[in-house]
């Protein structure tokens, strides 16, 4: 009995010796992705409006690469945003809530290894993203999503996959800014932590537990500037200072990049599947141990039009759910709706959502921000897709309770934004926009210095903002839409996002601090889209004047006049240039 025993025990360290890799060189092709923000399928859901990269073209690419160098030397890794963002999230998110989610049955047949959990996944909600957890195989990461009653992480914090033989361990980690833009309730129950200096305490701990042979860190987080300032983008900031890790995905800012060092390489791949990160690394193994790596990163443009025709197909009856969902009537406009014209005034967009906001909460005040770049609806019949296009956030609408000088407060940090202080109407630029490389297409454009959701502007108030006047001193209130004079002392109720409401920096402009905000939440609605759609419904048709009633939203304007729109014609012309 006892020799067997012996012979039981040996027999199992020569199996363990015989898995382990045996000495030579061994290279791995590490493709990444990030903010994939629902771009699952390649065609959009109205006829006629064309394709985009998608991943049927990210899968395309990496199991060309599986052919050519063995599925065994590929690893596939996602860095978070990748539940929100389009119809085909938002229809398996909230209204095909009985099937498997199709993110879930995607990310399995391409055969992801580890997927980190973005801000935008935590904003769909509990009921989305434990789903998700619970019907995907492939690992969603986030060590730094604290359970409150345990102190143990939410979500699973690591996973370690093995290749050829080696062991590779995947850290993902989540943006810690969540509590201050998402409302308590889709995060209850968890605490996020700092990415410094917890990434390296993780790293050393699953080092010391796994001993692999390849590390690589998913980080929700923007690449930022590696000055320590930004607590949401601390990508450079880890780049400079980790140790033991080869690679570093990050994502969240949408900003192509890479940046390589002996040991170490920084991939940031973008979004909507532009770019697919890459990264090369091939290790020397002897004795079970490497002794050597050589590491490179680079980005590869995708090209929609190359996609995975089988994933395609077996993905169609999904595809064309979302669609007819999407092609739903909603409703009829006679006006125009462009996102652009929200950068030099009111305008019907901003009307629109201005108006729903203070309809649906009764709050006299509003705050609203042009939510994409260059957005644009079609007047006539819409459909369920254009809401998308006019609301593309799963964004709740809050009421806060908010001083008159806060108010005034909370403008002037909006507007210094996107505007500049200017002298005469031969200044360069009022707005705040410069020159540069478009990170989709290599070509020289001009852009906003800052992102167009954060160009607030109120309804609810008549007020004009002198662009002569620096910081401080160029929002001048005189009273609300109704006529009442307007009081700095007075306390009103201002209808906003549950975003602004959480405790974003426009909070800290208006003189409120994140522990205060927890008591000036005065209600709460649903998503603005849903009460978008809701108001669509309830007037059939919408014109400038349903929206643009100056009793309910007020008024506002730049001046002088004589210097501010010349200027505005000069910039406008500039950032939207017209095609020859």
């Amino acid at each position: 009995m006892k020799k067997n025993l012996v012979l039981t025990a040996l027999a199992a360290v020569m199996c363990l010796c015989s898995c382990g890799p045996k000495d030579g060189e061994y290279t791995f092709q590490i493709f990444t992705t990030n903010d994939v923000h629902g771009t699952y399928f390649d065609s959009l859901y109205v006829d006629g409006a064309g394709t985009r990269p998608s991943l049927l073209a990210v899968s395309h690419y990496v199991d060309s690469v599986r052919t050519a160098d063995g599925e065994q030397s590929v690893i596939l890794v996602d860095a978070g945003d990748c539940l929100q963002g389009d119809n085909a999230a938002y229809y398996y998110n909230y209204v095909d809530t009985v099937s498997q989610h199709l993110y879930a049955r995607m990310v399995e047949y391409m055969k992801y290894d580890a997927i980190a959990v973005g801000n935008h996944d935590i904003e769909t909600g509990h009921n989305v993203y434990d789903r998700i957890r619970r019907e995907m195989s492939v690992p969603f990461l986030a060590a730094n999503a604290i359970r409150t009653d345990n102190g143990k992480p939410y979500f699973q914090d690591y996973t370690v996959v093995r290749k050829q033989g080696l062991k590779v361990a995947i850290i993902g980690f989540t943006n810690p800014n969540i509590k201050n833009w998402l409302a308590p309730e889709v995060w209850s129950g968890m605490t996020f932590e700092s990415l410094t200096p917890l990434v390296q305490e993780d790293v050393d701990r699953v080092v010391a537990a796994e001993n692999p042979h390849i590390v690589i860190v998913a980080i929700h987080a923007g690449t930022g500037t590696g000055d320590g300032t930004s607590y949401e983008s601390q990508g450079l900031d880890l780049f400079k200072s980790l140790k033991g890790v080869d690679f570093l995905i990050c994502s969240h800012d949408h900003r192509p990049y890479i940046a390589e060092k002996e040991d170490i390489c920084l991939i940031n791949s973008g979004s909507h599947c532009r770019n697919i990160g890459h990264g090369t690394i091939t290790i020397a193994v002897k004795d079970g141990k490497c002794v050597s790596k050589k590491l490179s990163a680079d980005l590869i443009p995708v090209r929609k039009e190359a996609v995975d025709t089988f994933m395609r197909d077996i993905f169609r009856k999904d595809y064309e759910a979302v669609k007819a969902f999407t092609l739903k009537p909603v409703g009829k406009m006679n006006v125009d709706l462009r996102t652009r014209d929200s950068y030099r005034g009111m305008c019907d967009y901003m009307n629109l959502l201005h108006t729903i906001c203070i309809e649906a909460s009764g709050a006299p005040v509003s705050f609203a921000a042009p939510l994409t770049f260059n957005g644009f609806v079609h007047s006539g019949q819409l459909v369920y897709n254009d809401m998308f296009t006019i609301y593309p956030f799963e964004n709740q609408l809050y009421v806060v309770k908010m001083k008159g000088d806060e108010i005034k407060s909370y403008l002037e940090y909006s507007y210094d934004m996107w505007i500049n202080t200017v002298k005469s109407s031969d200044d360069d630029h009022l707005l705040k926009i410069v020159r540069g490389e478009d990170p989709r297409t290599g070509q020289k454009r001009y852009s906003f210095v800052g992102r167009s959701y954060n160009f607030d502007s109120a309804a609810g108030l008549f007020y004009t903002v002198d662009v002569t006047k620096p910081y401080g001193s160029r929002v001048s209130i005189t009273s609300l839409a109704d006529g009442t004079p307007f009081s700095g002392d007075a306390y009103y109720d201002v209808a906003m996002t549950s975003y602004r409401a959480s405790g974003s920096g426009f909070m800290t402009g208006a003189g409120i601090s994140e522990e205060e905000m927890q008591t000036r939440v005065v209600a709460r609605y649903p998503e603005i889209r849903n009460l978008l759609y809701d108001y669509l419904q309830e007037y059939g048709m919408i014109d400038s004047a349903v929206i643009g009633d100056r009793s309910v939203i007020g008024e506002w304007h730049f001046i002088p006049e004589n210097i501010a729109g010349p200027l505005l014609d000069k910039d406008m012309s500039l950032l939207f240039p017209k095609r020859r």
